[in-house]
């Protein structure tokens, strides 16, 4: 049995320690590397691809990765 790649990015990126300050926080840090992989990874080139991105496939990001719902 294989395991889903879904679960193999978000496990990779689990451990790291955000170093943003907490009232800076507005998306999880997890949510915000993963879809900045996924729009590297289909061409996108910046910030404004990673936000179109991420709006244009919010709910696959919350089915797939079990991601928070976010407001991008």
């Amino acid at each position: 049995m294989s395991i889903p790649v879904n679960a193999l990015i978000v496990e990779h990126f689990q451990t790291l320690e955000d170093p943003r300050i907490e009232r800076t926080k507005r998306h999880n840090l997890l949510d915000i590397l993963v879809i900045a992989l996924c729009t590297l990874l289909s061409g996108g080139e910046g910030f404004q691809d990673m936000e179109l991105f991420g709006k244009s496939k919010h709910a696959g990001f919350v089915a797939n990765f079990h991601l928070r719902p976010f407001a991008v």
